[in-house]
């Protein structure tokens, strides 16, 4: 910066050397790379598939479905609940949704765990609280509550009426002739479609570490996004009674592993989590919902909300922080608030070298108090320094939890960790690390979902377009969308999710946006008298030249991250990775790019028949 002193001004004395903490960093993350990258994982087939099983209800066996629906939404979660909502609205009565689970709720179908909650706050995260009248419990809300939302969404737009639960879709076949989708499922349908929209999610589908040894293990296991109560006993609010003579193991210490946690020291005999790199975990403070405040609320308060929460988590400033919690504080410490400030004190905008060298030295600062905290909670100093984090703050979600470093001083909790090496092996009856084996009655594998593998492979069936071809082969070197959710060849097919969108820290937001858009595409060909909507080559390369002409220096900094799910486990060039689609100039820029292409009425880049 054009001085020292406004720097050490901005972000106020250092006692470290940042050169020093650069490197701590770099090494740290040195230590965690595999060759393997997203190899490592296992894919949930063959053996293993039972880990995606649905232990929640019993299966309704129904007769297969050989009919016509104007719209079928793939997915029953927050993307499928608001585009069946946005498309009720429009007054598109003919609508199914498909979805895998027992029920509405999507992530919140499936995530039960022990202290599963919202980690934004529920005020901005939970979607259509003024359309539904209702007001969440708490700050955070917790799953039961999350998923007893989805249901009422679902509810309140009939989108039960004509919904195919407890079915996957294996195929999905554009006839050209015809002019539809044909839409193959798991139960034997073969069901045709005007329109499909894809709310699949990125983060559905389970992954398993391929541990050697990990098919040998003759205990209890299961994967945290499907908790296996009958053996554990309790619910959501803990009281696992079903550990009390257990000894547990759980792989993985991220976001859902910081939530349960808690709950598996509390009712284990005893825990041993098993961490190959901490989370920064900072202050939740969660609090219930004040009867005062909710009754003075005005009209439109919610929207109002998430634009004021969305603005200032993607760099930008406000007058007023209307949610004031750890999300909107770090990103007016590391960005928006403290850029501004330096630019009225120097009297200029910031260049992008002075703009980086604040952003890294006010990270460094933030993380410092995070290492802090764990080493103001944890009693034992060699256990508090093993759970301290040492990478930039957005290298990993950052986590918010008061119970789960203080769980670290319960006596029956041990930390194994692996120092970035992870779990060496599973044995029959244990869990081997660090030379080790830790014999114990049950593995949860608090593993995360797959990301990095390809849009189809999740989804878990490719898309055949026009003329045959796939939706594998069309995006074989990367992402082709306009807007992210229309590709040229799958006319009437509509993506939604992280397909070269924005990404938000609170996702509903970015799919309310997007469900918006499409709704108002399908009004369009409704009122043109048309048949098919598709977007144009011209349009989907427009969308690739906006798109490299935004983006930002982002791969740098992945590339220094330990590695983790954000940057392909450091394998930073591959063209499926999680940011990969991500328009780099943010959320702000991308949802005024879709109101002024829907204000214009031109229709840019797309053609309907």
């Amino acid at each position: 910066m054009e001085n020292d002193e406004l720097l050490r001004d901005l972000v106020g004395e250092i006692d470290f050397d940042p050169a020093e903490l650069k490197a701590k960093y770099l090494a740290e993350r040195d230590k965690r790379l595999r060759a393997d990258g997203n190899e490592q994982y296992v894919e949930v087939t063959g053996d293993f598939s039972n880990y995606v099983d649905d232990p929640y209800v019993e299966r309704v066996e129904r007769k297969p479905l050989f009919d016509h629906t104007e719209v079928i939404v793939i997915g029953g979660g927050f993307g499928g609940l608001l585009m069946g909502g946005r498309l009720r609205e429009a007054g598109f009565t003919d609508i199914r949704v498909i979805e895998k689970g027992g029920d509405f709720g999507g992530t919140w179908y499936w995530n039960r765990y022990p202290g599963a909650m919202c980690d934004v706050e529920s005020y901005v995260y939970l979607p259509m609280l003024e359309e539904l009248g209702y007001m969440p419990k708490h700050k955070y809300s917790f799953a039961p509550e999350i998923a007893e939302h989805t249901q009422n969404i679902a509810r309140h737009f009939d989108l039960y009426d004509n919904a195919c639960l407890q079915t996957s879709v294996t195929g999905l076949t554009w006839d050209d002739d015809a002019g539809h989708w044909i839409v193959e499922t798991d139960r034997g349908d073969r069901m045709t479609a005007q329109f499909v929209a894809m709310a699949n999610g990125p983060l559905s589908r389970p992954k398993l570490p391929g541990i050697p040894g990990i098919d040998s293990y003759r205990g209890h296991t299961f994967h945290t996004s499907r908790w296996d109560y009958d053996y554990t006993g309790g619910d959501n609010s803990g009281n696992l009674t079903g550990l009390a003579d257990k000894k547990v193991a759980i792989i993985g210490t991220g976001a859902t592993a910081v939530q349960c946690i808690p709950h598996l020291g509390e009712g284990s005999k005893h825990l041993y989590v098993f961490q190959r790199t901490p989370s920064s975990v900072d202050v939740r403070n969660n609090r219930e919902t004040d009867p005062a405040w909710a009754a003075s609320l005005q009209p439109g308060w919610q929207q109002e909300r998430m634009d004021n929460f969305n603005i200032l988590v993607s760099g930008g400033d406000q007058d007023i922080d209307l949610v004031q919690d750890g999300w909107t504080d770090i990103f007016r410490n590391l960005q928006g608030a403290k850029a501004k400030e330096a630019a009225r004190k120097l009297g200029r905008r910031l260049n992008s070298k002075e703009y980086g060298q604040l952003l890294e030295m006010a990270d460094y600062v933030k993380m410092n108090g995070v290492r802090a905290r764990a080493t103001d909670v944890v009693d034992d100093p060699e256990v508090a320094a093993k759970l301290q984090p040492w990478y930039r703050q957005f290298c990993k979600r950052p986590c918010f939890h008061d119970e789960y470093l203080p769980t670290f001083n319960r006596p029956n909790v041990t930390l194994v960790d692996t120092d970035g090496r992870g779990v060496e092996r599973i044995t029959p009856t244990g869990v081997v690390a660090n030379g080790v084996e830790y014999e114990v009655d049950c593995i949860i594998f608090a593993t995360g979902f797959e990301v990095g593998t390809t849009y189809t492979r999740r989804a878990g069936y490719d898309i055949v377009g026009r003329d045959g071809r796939t939706l594998s082969e069309h995006w074989a070197d990367g992402l082709r969308t306009l807007h992210g959710m229309q590709a040229h060849g799958f006319p009437n097919c509509f993506f939604m999710g992280f397909t070269q969108g924005a990404v938000t820290v609170s996702v509903p937001q970015t799919l309310n946006e997007q469900a918006r858009h499409i709704a108002y595409m399908l009004s369009e060909v409704r009122r043109q008298d048309g048949s098919t909507i598709e977007c144009t080559p011209e349009g989907e390369q427009a969308w690739l030249d906006e798109m490299a002409s935004k983006a930002r220096l982002g791969a740098r900094f992945r590339a220094e991250c330990t590695p983790g799910y954000y940057n392909n486990e450091g394998q930073t060039g591959n063209p499926n990775q999680f940011f990969s689609g991500a328009y780099g100039a943010g959320p702000i820029r991308f949802f005024r790019i879709l109101d002024e292409w829907r204000e214009n009425g031109r229709l840019d880049g797309v053609a309907i028949d």
